[in-house]
């Protein structure tokens, strides 16, 4: 059992003591009422992270403002005295479990979009486009930066009205109050403009504002980016003199992140992010400081959390992304039980879900924003018989389910090993995390007692010998291989039999053929072997469907190894050192030359004749992930972990 000298020691910010080290940072969930308000849903989502073990809960960002500062369509407000008593309910809901909470207070500037206000066009200190974006904002007049000022200071009135114990101001990410502090945003000739003092003017009224109207024993933290990693923004020797400069006008603590839209992987990191890749961020500004530091570092385990605590970098440890994988991470890990921990795969499902109007999911965690629908597992299996076939991710899960609610699992896979695609997807570089989540899986169902029966693709006549309540199929899909000259050539190989088999391929010229994140990834493991590997996308883009952080990262590696990506060329035919390609876009013939194949083209669901005799030979059967329909990590675990936790 690992001992932890830090991360369960009590802290203290201003006057307000906490009971350990873990903090959650804000995310957007848009879990959110229609009317801002904390809804069951979000109440129920923050208790469920308090009752797990998290220390301090900071919201999502929190509006101030209706005409210009909308962030997310449902998003938690404080701009009227009518959100209370919902956000009463929830300060007490994360309180019983002697958990503070602090009201994240926000306002997204020239990072929002003018659909979001009505058509309005947006706001900002300059008019100077986020090229993420795209939008041209108006200049704030000086009149109306006063009037924000003051939308902030009651904003934290709110919050302390209803009984939350702090509030912090969001100057990172690239945001208002960020906007106005970094140089490269912050054009202004008034008196919010122009040094360095004048750009932290904003800031310093809300801050002096909220002091004079809260009083001196409520607790204020600002989020900054230690580095804005954008040319001519925040470097990380303006962070330290902004955090100095923060502390001396009387800011209890200081909350380290970085990055803005425009240098959007440095905010939340996709999965070739290493954990602590910026721990030093921190620790050049609590070298700075006195007061505490909160780190966002991408912390996925509390070793890591454990260590850089030891180490000094931070006072406490900022687990976002890693809370939502699993909600009782502190309880978990405080008890010893750290292999128990469903850990976050870097996957980045759950901000594409909020950047597209959705509430927050989680690939591994289905029941993220849903606690108080699936909040107990009906313990009625008494013992019953349930087959489920086929150990990836959707079987796992459902395998875990039902191991909980006590029916007695016998689980099938074929292969020598557990994991299905998602075992496969820890094969490439950098996919490590994968594997992890794999082991998790594994551990968690032979820890319940689930009968594992490896290399086994069982017959009707062994399912019938056992008799079962209920049987589940999650074989998984079938890759596409479309019917063309030479498709069934030595030459030509499947992109998931490359990564199964680890195929040893060195020094040959390899077209891949389809540029989804299976494709691409098996591009990488082969050009990293030292393979010449270009990629073919029928398609206008590379990494169609692919959210563009994380398409960002894998193509920013794979140019690194010279892989050439081609979009609009269709594969037709191949022959022994050549492909035939079509130009989709003006149907022109072409050639290229190839030693080998490797088609990634996608998957179908397996339609074939064991299918249908197991729906023929069993009343209860269910049919999960890609079996089902093909998916993403999130659809193989959420099928399986619905399909279970509703068998009756």
């Amino acid at each position: 059992m690992m001992e932890y000298n830090y991360l369960f020691k009590k802290g203290q910010i201003g006057r307000l003591t906490l009971k350990n080290r873990i903090v959650m940072p804000a995310m957007g969930t848009s879990l959110a009422s229609s009317t801002g308000e904390a809804s069951d849903r979000m109440i129920k989502y923050y208790e469920e992270r308090a009752k797990g073990g998290c220390g301090l809960i900071i919201t999502e960002i929190t509006r101030i403002d209706d005409e210009t500062g909308v962030g997310t369509p449902n998003q938690l407000c404080a701009t009227n005295a009518n959100q209370i008593p919902r956000l009463e309910r929830l300060a007490r809901a994360v309180h019983k479990y002697d958990t503070k909470i602090f009201l994240q207070l926000h306002h997204p500037g020239r990072q929002s979009h003018s659909r979001l206000i009505e058509g309005r066009q947006i706001a900002a200190p300059s008019a100077i486009t986020c090229k993420t974006i795209g939008e041209m904002p108006r200049e704030m007049t000086t009149e109306e930066v006063e009037g924000l000022v003051k939308k902030f200071v009651a904003g934290a009135k709110i919050a302390q009205i209803a009984g939350i114990d702090g509030v912090e101001l969001h100057g990172a990410h690239g945001y208002l109050i960020g906007q106005f502090m970094s140089p490269l945003t912050n054009k202004r000739t008034d008196k919010y403009g122009g040094s360095f003092v004048n750009r932290m003017r904003f800031v310093t009224e809300i801050i002096l504002g909220i002091r004079h109207i809260c009083g001196p024993n409520f607790p204020i933290s600002v989020r900054i980016d230690g580095d804005e990693f954008v040319e001519g923004g925040i470097s990380q020797e303006e962070a330290i003199k902004m955090a100095r400069y923060l502390e001396s006008i009387g800011v209890d603590s200081i909350n380290v992140s970085s990055g803005t839209y425009e240098s959007a992987v440095t905010i939340i990191e996709p999965v070739s992010y290493p954990e602590g890749w910026k721990k030093h961020l921190a620790e050049g500004i609590k070298k700075s400081v006195k007061i505490p530091v909160i780190a966002c570092n991408n912390v996925k385990t509390p070793e890591v959390a454990e260590k850089l605590l030891a180490e000094g970098s931070c006072d406490f440890i900022a687990l976002g992304r890693a809370q939502l994988a699993d909600p009782e991470f502190g309880k978990k890990a405080m008890e010893g039980r750290e292999k128990e921990i469903r850990p976050c795969i870097s996957c980045l499902h759950c901000i594409e879900q909020v950047m597209n109007a959705k509430t927050v999911e989680c690939a591994v965690n289905p029941r993220l924003g849903y606690e108080g629908e699936y909040a107990h597992y009906e313990k009625d299996g008494d013992g019953r018989v349930v087959a489920v076939i086929g150990g990836g991710p959707a079987g796992m899960e459902a395998a875990r389910v039902l191991a909980v609610r006590g029916f007695k699992v016998v689980l099938f896979e074929k292969k020598g090993h557990l994991g299905g695609s998602v075992y496969l997807g820890s094969i490439p570089p950098c996919k490590d995390k994968l594997k992890a989540l794999v082991n998790n899986m594994e551990y968690q169902i032979r820890q319940l007692g689930v009968d594992i029966r490896l290399n086994c693709a069982p017959t009707i006549e062994d399912l019938k010998a056992l008799n079962p309540y209920a049987v589940f199929v999650a074989m998984g899909g079938n890759a596409i291989v479309p019917e063309m000259p030479g498709i069934h050539g030595e030459n030509v190989v499947i992109a998931t039999d490359v990564l199964d088999k680890k195929m040893d391929i060195r020094g040959k010229k390899i077209v891949v053929a389809g540029s989804g994140m299976t494709g691409l990834e098996t591009a990488e493991y082969l050009a990293e072997k030292g393979n010449e590997v270009e990629v073919i996308e029928m398609q206008k883009n590379i990494g169609p469907g692919v959210h563009a952080p994380v398409l960002y990262d894998v193509t920013t590696r794979l140019k690194k190894y010279g892989v050439k990506m081609y979009t609009r060329r269709q594969l037709v035919a191949v022959e022994e050192g050549k492909i035939h390609l079509l130009n989709t876009y003006d149907n022109t013939k072409m050639t290229m030359d190839a030693d080998c194949v490797v088609l990634s083209l996608g998957v179908r669901p397996q339609v074939n004749e064991f299918v249908g005799d197991v729906e023929k030979n069993f009343k209860n059967v269910r049919i999960l992930g890609d079996s089902q329909r093909p998916g993403k990590v999130y659809d193989a675990v959420q099928t399986g972990f619905d399909k279970a936790y509703t068998l009756e």
